[in-house]
């Protein structure tokens, strides 16, 4: 199998944007978050919070992400963190499950990413060859989450470890403070070294 290396960083750090860059530089990349949307579109997770949320959480007969989300988030601001950890526990071993299928799908792939925005936070580090962590100075992440749901965005901040704990963890650090043409220089280095051998730089 080639090398399974996981992305992540903090809100408006730019992971995304850096998955985008891994896969034009031809690593197989696949987002976490992005299964997510998908398994909420799913009838096994839709019935599930259904069930937990009441039906308001799914107009229409989908699930609404964001209205889950509030609900979640509402409970960790009064101290009790039993629906959030009951979501996780649904959804982490659907996500795995989608992982796996994906790196079995993508085996020829010269490099795997899969970008994990919680990925310290859930201890999940231990499943990948090498970690990359994206950070940039507050004030362009400020500006980047601008415009964004600032509820949602203030409680995924409050679950997320600071910067610093993520890049001091990650086996590889990209400091996204300039062009897409810097970004994708910093991440090509590290592409060659994790074929060379999942060297550090």
């Amino acid at each position: 199998m080639p090398p399974f290396v996981a992305l992540t960083g903090g809100l408006g750090a730019g992971k995304s944007t850096a998955l985008e860059v891994l896969e034009r530089l031809g690593a197989a990349t696949i987002s976490a978050d992005r299964v997510v949307h998908e398994l909420y579109r799913s009838p096994q997770v839709r019935d599930a919070v259904v069930a937990r949320f009441g039906p308001e959480v799914a107009p229409g007969g989908v699930a609404d992400r964001s209205a889950v989300a509030e609900r979640v988030f509402a409970a960790d601001a009064a101290g009790t963190g039993s629906d959030r950890e009951w979501l996780e526990q649904l959804l982490w071993p659907l996500v795995r499950e989608r992982v796996d299928q994906w790196r079995r799908a993508n085996a020829g792939a010269a490099v795997q990413v899969v970008e994990v925005p919680l990925l310290f936070e859930s201890g999940s580090e231990g499943l990948y060859d090498a970690t990359i962590a994206v950070v940039a100075d507050e004030r362009l992440r400020e500006l980047r989450t601008r415009g964004r749901r600032q509820r949602a965005v203030a409680g995924r901040e409050r679950r997320q470890l600071s910067q610093e704990e993520k890049a001091s963890r990650a086996t590889y650090v990209v400091v996204n403070d300039g062009d897409l043409a810097q970004l994708e220089a910093k991440l090509s280095a590290i592409l060659v070294m994790l074929q060379r051998g999942w060297s550090r730089p």
